[in-house]
């Protein structure tokens, strides 16, 4: 096990390094590639003169490509001071960015809005893990019932139904027509009841789509691994069934979902863009949506390396996931 793990975490550390260099090289090489004045973009099409050559010398475009490679690695990991003449600015480790518009360097903000993204993702995780999971597994248990179909076809709307349509009509029925939860968010230090109930909703909504896709693949899989000589060969031993499903099959089941979820929850933690704007929910996919429309560069490419660094972490865990499931996959 501990092989395993070391050999996961080298091919980890790889891989980040991997992800630095390519977000790098979309923010900053591609563009200098297609004609586009990379400071103009930081610092804005209005901005003067002066002040485009000032973020251009801070940035050190004019250096090779080698050393501003080297001064992006060095400021995620140790910080980054950005000099031009006599105005120095200071950004402290890990620098993801600075933003020359609003004179804010872009970690700071983005840690003061990932509580909110995670709290999102974490929630609705569980939720469609539990029902999504359970759903589909019923459904296989029970093939061609009513229940099968009922749930498949609940499954399908929901994969169908776009998230802003869910949420919008979540809102008008049940805050502003039945008016059950006050979806107004609200920070968790104010309120602790107010902020629950101003992520019951979000959290349900997002959960509602993930479960219908986490169901149909349960159900498929399932299926699948229940018609193997295994499963046959430990019914026939006479194991009760409970066993069989519980200790056989959903062992099988659960490598499908493990990798499905590092994807998707890893994806969700940089920002789960759709759902922060319909409920007003203050995390870092309104923020990127926000520096979108004002093209403030760093941020989004802030929100960028956060997202891969989450996908990356996210799946790490669901390999060492993995080993504890079947420890066959140590060996690989």
């Amino acid at each position: 096990m501990l092989a395993y793990l070391i050999r996961r975490l080298f091919a980890a550390a790889v891989m980040l390094a991997v992800i630095i260099l390519v977000v790098f090289s979309i923010f900053f090489l591609v563009p200098k590639w297609a004609g586009v004045d990379i400071a103009t973009s930081f610092v804005g099409k209005q901005a003067d003169p002066a002040a485009v050559n000032a973020v251009r010398e801070k940035l050190g475009l004019s250096d090779p490509i080698y050393s501003q490679v080297w001064e992006f690695f060095k400021g995620i990991f140790a910080g980054r001071t950005y000099a031009a003449g006599g105005d120095v600015t200071r950004c402290a480790a890990p620098c993801f960015g600075y933003s020359f518009r609003s004179e804010q360097a872009v970690w700071p903000v983005l840690t003061d809005r990932f509580p909110v993204t995670l709290a999102l993702a974490l929630g609705a995780a569980v939720l469609w893990l539990v029902f999504g999971v359970a759903a589909g597994v019923l459904s296989a248990l029970k093939r061609g019932s009513l229940w099968d179909r009922s749930a498949m076809v609940v499954a399908l709307g929901g994969v169908s139904l776009p998230i802003y349509f869910t949420g919008l009509l979540s809102l008008a029925i049940f805050s502003y027509g039945l008016k059950w939860i006050d979806a107004q968010y609200v920070p968790i230090g104010d309120s602790f009841t107010g902020w629950l109930g101003g992520m019951i909703l979000p959290w349900i909504t997002l959960a509602f789509l993930y479960a219908a896709m986490y169901a149909r693949i349960t159900r498929a899989t399932m299926l699948e691994i229940l018609g193997e000589d295994y499963i046959r060969t430990a019914r026939a031993k006479g194991l009760r069934e409970q066993t069989v499903i519980g200790k056989h099959a959903m062992r099988s089941t659960m490598t499908p979902i493990l990798t499905m979820l590092g994807m998707d929850l890893g994806a969700l933690i940089g920002g789960a863009i759709l759902t922060e704007t319909t409920f007003s929910l203050p995390g870092l996919g309104q923020k990127v949506l926000d520096s979108i429309k004002t093209q403030d560069l760093p941020f989004i490419l802030g929100v960028t390396l956060i997202t891969s660094v989450a996908v990356l972490i996210a799946n790490l865990v669901v390999d060492i996931l993995y080993a504890v499931i079947d420890p066959r996959v140590r060996l690989a």
